[in-house]
């Protein structure tokens, strides 16, 4: 039965609540609050004025369900919670769930540690932060190892020093763990690291000054020219941020609508200083103007995870709200103290705001123009290849591995909008004669249709499989087995001269039909997506490359963990000598019986 909205409507209640729209197939459209519903739901109906996109949900409507809440603010949390959980499709979704990054320092023993940290606060200390990326946190620890020289090594590596390591020679450490520094002098080391991680810049800057003039008066010049050399990179690193007055701790959040996208850019203001920026970039929003965008978004990114306790007390937006109070009254709730949202603004934050809106703008500009050409390319495809409509999903595969050791193969998907980075797939190969490309195609071809074929995922139009008419008839025999029928395999077979532009493209039907002159446009699009697989695969093959050359020849014997493997390398110095040692040998390390010794001696023996 088709939905009525006259006279569901009538019977619609004013209180504030909550709304979900569901489809013929009853798969949840959309999530939406309202302060009053009735007037909310009702302006999806209006007979002239909808936006397309908006026009295009309501055919979609079969059913909507109602949720009546005290207050607006309940409305929102109960929103934020249904988002999270269905994922409607014409909601802002905020997949990047991760954490944000911090810097951690250690205050349990008698030499600190400086370190990056990410994930639960459960280790005592002091966390900074949260940084916006990685990066921020590199540059910002970078900065303090030659500043102020606190180490950074992880206390497996530093306990068991008996000399200074590369970053003493480089004069980035102090060496404490090997006492080089007095206990006193590196304290004070981590005073200045705190302050300045604090952002208090200038009362480091009178402290070293004040040490540089003592030294100087002792005679101790050395050390005078220490506080200087700290004073000069101090200086400098405050030039290049822009510094307010003050202990500004701000958000700044500027939104962009264009053609239906959206570009979401912030500034993370600690202490005064910029510490980095991030762009996001909400996929369908009904939002036609920047205030409907950043009320859709901001409960996305602050509610996420419980909330941020380290949330600042004030963000700065671009457009005013005109349903902020409940995200505030939300935040409140949440962090446990007040929120404040902001969009007129004066002095260094309006040029903040000022920055981070044109930088909204001119990212969201670029990214349209990307998509348009992106299309076009999509469109050359279709011409290159003979078929009817645009294809809207293309996969490709590459292997990777070094003389036939970590073999890893990856699969890569590109659709309408660029890369499909959350169906990215990666396969670690077994059971394969080493270097056999052949096979490692075969296998990983096999297990990603296989589970494509059970309804984990959508198939494609288009498969690239980087290579000839071998590689091709391993894909033609994989699909065929297992009853895949309706995608296009298309070869990407490298010319004599292996250069960019002079690839052959083969057909798999009919019989590998080599297509003559592939347009240009269609060309760099199948580059793009095959450089993409070689990327993907070669840093996975990278990565299960080094993790088992870092794997000790100790792991996964019966009987020894963690403590007899720290204790065994400690006695012996290393795991050349661990080799070296008989059951005799073994049996005076502390915690080795026979029992065991017989069976790190036969472990290593039989390697």
């Amino acid at each position: 039965m088709a939905f009525d909205p006259p006279t569901f409507l009538q019977s619609l209640t004013q209180r504030p609540g909550i709304y979900q729209m569901f489809d013929a197939q009853g798969d949840i459209l959309y999530v939406g609050k309202a302060k009053n519903l009735k007037n909310r739901v009702s302006s999806y109906f209006r007979k002239s004025g909808l936006a397309p996109r908006i026009a295009a949900l309501v055919k979609r409507i079969a059913q909507i369900d109602v949720t009546v809440t005290e207050t607006e603010t309940e409305a929102l949390i109960l929103e934020h919670n249904l988002i999270k959980q269905y994922q409607p499709p014409y909601n802002i979704l905020l997949r990047d769930d991760k954490s944000y990054p911090y810097i951690f320092l250690s205050d349990k023993d008698k030499w600190p540690r400086l370190s990056f940290h990410r994930g639960p606060k459960k280790a005592k200390g002091s966390y900074f932060g949260p940084f916006p990326s990685v990066n921020a946190v590199r540059e910002s620890m970078s900065f303090l190892q030659k500043t102020f020289k606190v180490r950074q090594c992880d206390d497996v590596f530093f306990k068991n020093r008996s000399r200074p390591c590369l970053q003493y020679q480089i004069k980035r450490c102090t060496a404490p763990c090997v006492e080089f520094v007095t206990p006193n002098d590196y304290s004070a080391d981590v005073d200045l690291t705190r302050l300045y991680l604090d952002g208090k810049g200038d009362k480091i800057l009178k402290q070293l000054e004040r040490d540089m003039e003592k030294a100087a008066a002792d005679l101790a010049f050395e050390k005078a020219a220490e506080s200087r050399d700290q004073i000069a990179a101090l200086r400098q690193i405050q030039a290049q941020q822009m510094i307010e007055k003050g202990k500004g701790t701000v958000d700044v959040v500027a939104g962009a609508v264009t053609n239906g996208q959206a570009c979401v850019h912030m500034l993370y203001i600690r202490q005064g200083r910029i510490l980095g920026s991030r762009s996001y970039y909400p996929k369908a929003p009904l939002a036609e103007k920047v205030s409907e965008l950043l009320e859709d978004f901001l409960p996305q990114l602050y509610l996420n995870g419980g909330g941020r306790p380290d949330l600042p007390k004030e963000i700065v937006v671009n457009a005013p709200l005109e349903n902020g109070q409940p995200l505030i009254d939300a935040l409140k709730l949440r962090v446990g103290r007040n929120i404040e949202i902001r969009d007129s603004v004066r002095g260094f934050r309006a040029k903040w705001i000022e920055l981070a809106q044109r930088t909204a703008e001119q990212n969201l500009a670029g990214k349209l123009a990307s998509k348009k050409t992106l299309l076009q390319r999509f469109e050359s495809l279709r011409e290159t290849v003979g078929l009817d409509v645009t294809p809207e999903r293309l996969e490709c595969f590459d292997i990777s591995h070094s003389s036939g050791e970590a073999v890893v193969a990856s699969c890569v998907v590109f659709d309408a909008n660029g890369a499909v980075k959350s169906d990215y797939r990666r396969f670690n190969i077994e059971g394969i004669t080493a270097g056999d490309d052949y096979a490692a195609m075969e296998q990983a071809i096999r297990r990603r249709y296989t589970r494509l074929i059970k309804g984990e995922g959508k198939l494609p139009d288009i498969l690239l499989i980087d290579g000839g008419k071998g590689q091709i008839g391993i894909a033609k025999e994989v699909l065929s087995d297992l009853g895949v029928v309706g995608v296009m395999i298309l070869g990407v077979a490298k010319g004599t001269t292996r250069k960019p532009g002079m690839e052959t493209l083969i057909l798999a039907e009919p019989e590998n039909r080599v297509i003559g002159r592939p347009q240009e446009a269609a060309l760099h699009l199948i580059q793009q997506i095959r450089d993409e697989a070689h990327r993907f695969a070669i840093t996975g093959h990278k990565q299960r490359r080094d993790k088992k050359r870092r794997t000790s020849a100790l792991e996964g014997i019966p009987g020894v963990g963690p403590t007899r493997r720290r204790d065994l390398l400690k006695h012996f110095g290393g795991i050349v000598e661990v080799k070296k040692a008989s059951v005799a040998d073994l049996m005076k390390v502390e915690n080795i019986n026979k029992k065991v010794a017989d069976a790190i001696y036969s472990a290593l023996y039989n390697e």
